[in-house]
């Protein structure tokens, strides 16, 4: 595909193409919608966005960005959403999103989630790590993209607030955390401690597993610490992966 990211006037189908994962990996852009999104990727990550997409009456950001007017019927064309808002931004991809290549400085908390699924559950559960100070996220590659156009709205913002890498060689990473003093906690069904060794925690990795499955037999038996939430199971036979996942990283948020 050409590239046209350095065009002041891309053709539409360009724009259509990143709702695609390998339109985004060739142009380097994803599409966020709606002004409190696109108000938080400026907030986050302000150099990030490439150009505004609008119709009707500019946005008070316009002014800030290269900035393009739709017709309605072309921004219904590019819109992931059954209601556009009117106005999208063309977001750069963050470097090494897609690598197997760990920042110098990882931070000292990181969402490790394994083979989930679900858009709405991979983007909440950024959005989730990136309000609970959580540095980075590392996905396996049979995780939805988090750069979707699903993913991203549930984010609502955050993809950018926090690294993020989604490979195959996960297993890599998370041994690389390990020689580095991380702590590998997964969250378990059967584990035999309870969330509470979270905020004892200096460095962390808190792996959640795929929406039916839970995690891997091979990564539980190279986690450090096995935990699970205790709940009414005649009543609730298990949580949804983000819904654990929110309350364990809040647990760990406490020092």
């Amino acid at each position: 595909m050409k590239d046209y990211s350095s065009s002041p006037l891309k053709p539409l189908k360009w724009y259509k193409d990143l709702s695609s994962h390998t339109g985004r990996l060739a142009a380097g852009a994803f599409l966020v919608e709606s002004p409190r999104a696109i108000d938080q990727v400026a907030r986050s990550s302000p150099g990030s966005i490439i150009e505004i997409l609008y119709t009707g009456k500019p946005h008070s950001i316009c002014g800030k960005y290269t900035s393009r007017l739709l017709t309605d019927i072309q921004m219904h064309a590019i819109s992931a959403a059954r209601t556009s808002q009117g106005i999208i931004a063309v977001v750069r991809l963050p470097a090494d999103s897609d690598s197997d290549r760990l920042p110098a400085e990882a931070g000292r908390k990181i969402l490790l989630l394994e083979d989930i699924q679900d858009p709405g559950n991979v983007g909440t559960l950024i959005r989730t790590a990136a309000a609970f100070d959580y540095s980075g996220a590392i996905l396996t590659e049979k995780c939805a993209d988090p750069f979707s156009p699903k993913c991203v709205q549930s984010t609502a913002g955050s993809a950018l607030s926090l690294w993020i890498r989604r490979t195959a060689a996960y297993h890599d990473l998370v041994n690389k955390l390990k020689r580095r003093g991380y702590s590998l906690v997964a969250a378990d069904l059967h584990g035999p401690e309870g969330p509470a060794v979270l905020h004892k925690l200096d460095k962390l990795v808190l792996a959640l597993g795929n929406e039916a499955a839970g995690l891997t037999y091979a990564l539980l038996k190279k986690s450090d610490h096995r935990i699970k939430i205790s709940m009414t199971v005649a009543k609730a036979e298990s949580l949804n992966v983000a819904a654990c996942g929110a309350i364990c990283m809040y647990l760990s948020s406490f020092k």
